[in-house]
């Protein structure tokens, strides 16, 4: 029998003894589940290989995905990075912390399982009370994808992360729901203008307001064999449940009529249907289990949602679950359509 993962609980008396203990397991090595404010982070110590390569094994992570690497204040920057611009500089003073993470020149102190075997680290301060205290207690910088079993739904919830990975970590600190949702924006700054590798709720136009031209360097699918991923969330199959996933994008009326008639479809061969749409398409279309992503021109209410939403159709015995895909695509709604459609197994445009 496995060994249950330990869970400490914000709010809970004994919860200051379980931040001592959690950054002990990190000092000896182990692995930490802690929340963000974008989504929950499975840490170690950044800058040891051994506690590095105990996140790979207990995501079942491939080992050329980098890691992100979380910090506590602006100065451990230069402990970790050869070379900082000073754009990386103002985007520091502005957003951290904050959900956006700036790709570097990595020092060689920072183990190559760390970085994915690439020249460069990633670097973000997070905007979470427990998660800053866990980095400070630790004294070292965490390395932290998102604690899910790699390709799965990211975790916004202390529950999530026991769901995939009790028993395969040594302790999660449960900080109650993640407040974005979606993970941070990354940034590369190697070249003279920065380029956007992942979008987030820090988008595009805030870049460009902080230090002027950007490129933007994703797309909204995987990476092709033999293409490098330079930032988490590019290169292997992200965010999918195990249920098929349609997402259906285009005229409001004619994604309406598409779901319709899949919901149809479906139920004619014997099947069962979950949709996943705003409150607005919810009143028109109906199936068998239905989750919200909010209201229409609110992605924010989407982005809070998305990962939990997908998760929760999961556990519901359906065969499939389609997506609406009206929502707004300004501001958060472009990493909201990011995520989206690296889920599905099948996007219609309609």
């Amino acid at each position: 029998m496995k060994n249950r993962t330990l869970v400490f609980k914000s709010g809970d008396e004994d919860f200051e003894a379980g931040l001592l203990k959690a950054a002990d397991i990190i000092r000896t090595g182990g692995t930490v589940a802690f929340p963000t404010e974008t989504v929950y982070g499975l840490g170690a110590d950044a800058l040891n290989a051994d506690a590095v390569h105990k996140i790979f094994k207990a995501k079942g992570r491939p080992a050329d995905n980098p890691l992100i690497v979380h910090i506590a204040n602006i100065d451990q920057c230069s402990k970790l990075a050869e070379e900082i611009p000073a754009d990386a500089i103002k985007l520091m003073e502005t957003f951290w912390p904050g959900p956006l993470t700036l790709i570097l020149k990595a020092k060689d102190v920072v183990p190559d399982v760390t970085t994915g075997g690439l020249n460069t680290v990633g670097l973000r301060m997070p905007d979470n009370p427990v998660a800053l205290e866990l980095i400070r207690r630790s004294d070292t910088p965490l390395a932290a994808p998102s604690a899910n079993t790699s390709g799965s739904p990211s975790p916004t919830t202390a529950e999530h992360v026991i769901h995939d990975l009790d028993g395969k970590i040594d302790a999660i600190l449960d900080g109650g729901p993640a407040d974005i949702g979606l993970e941070s924006t990354v940034v590369d700054m190697t070249d003279k203008v920065p380029t956007i590798l992942r979008p987030g709720h820090v988008s595009a136009e805030d870049i460009r307001k902080c230090v002027g031209d950007v490129r933007i360097g994703y797309r909204d699918r995987t990476l092709e064999e033999g293409e490098v991923a330079r930032s988490p969330g590019m290169k292997y199959t992200h965010y999918s449940p195990k249920t098929k996933v349609i997402l259906i994008e285009g005229n409001i009326k004619d994604v309406h009529k598409a779901m319709t008639e899949i919901v149809s479809d479906c139920h004619r061969e014997g099947g069962r249907v979950g949709l996943f749409v705003t409150e607005e398409t919810a009143k028109v279309v109906n199936a068998d289990e239905i989750c919200s992503l909010g209201k229409r021109n609110i992605p924010s209410q989407a982005a809070r949602s998305i990962f939990m939403g997908l998760r929760h159709l999961d556990d519901k015995e359906i065969d499939l679950i389609i997506v609406d895909g009206t929502l707004k695509k300004e501001g958060i709604g472009t990493a909201v359509f990011n995520r989206l459609r690296k889920a599905a197994d099948r996007i219609i445009n309609v």
